[in-house]
């Protein structure tokens, strides 16, 4: 089993700490637990314009692509809208 390693974007990080802490704590137990095997929890995204997988944590989705061992996290939003145009 490969260890992953998350990088986030600085839009993902943006993303991030516009949450409230609850949606913050949540998001960082949900990652450690899909990072052991990123590929089970993940569903493809059909327009890949915006990232290749994305993971469903509550309301909120984590969009990222996977490089080598790297997990990249592009964005992180509510569900209503993540797949908005930026």
């Amino acid at each position: 089993m490969a260890n992953y390693i998350i990088l986030y974007t600085k839009t993902a990080v943006k993303d991030i700490e516009k949450l409230d802490n609850v949606s913050k704590k949540r998001l960082k137990k949900k990652l450690e637990e899909y990072i052991k095997d990123p590929l089970t929890h993940a569903k493809r995204l059909t327009d890949a314009k915006i990232g290749s997988f994305r993971w469903r944590i509550g309301n909120y989705r984590v969009i990222f692509d996977i490089d080598g061992q790297n997990i990249v996290v592009l964005r992180v939003g509510h569900r209503r809208e993540i797949y908005r145009n930026p």
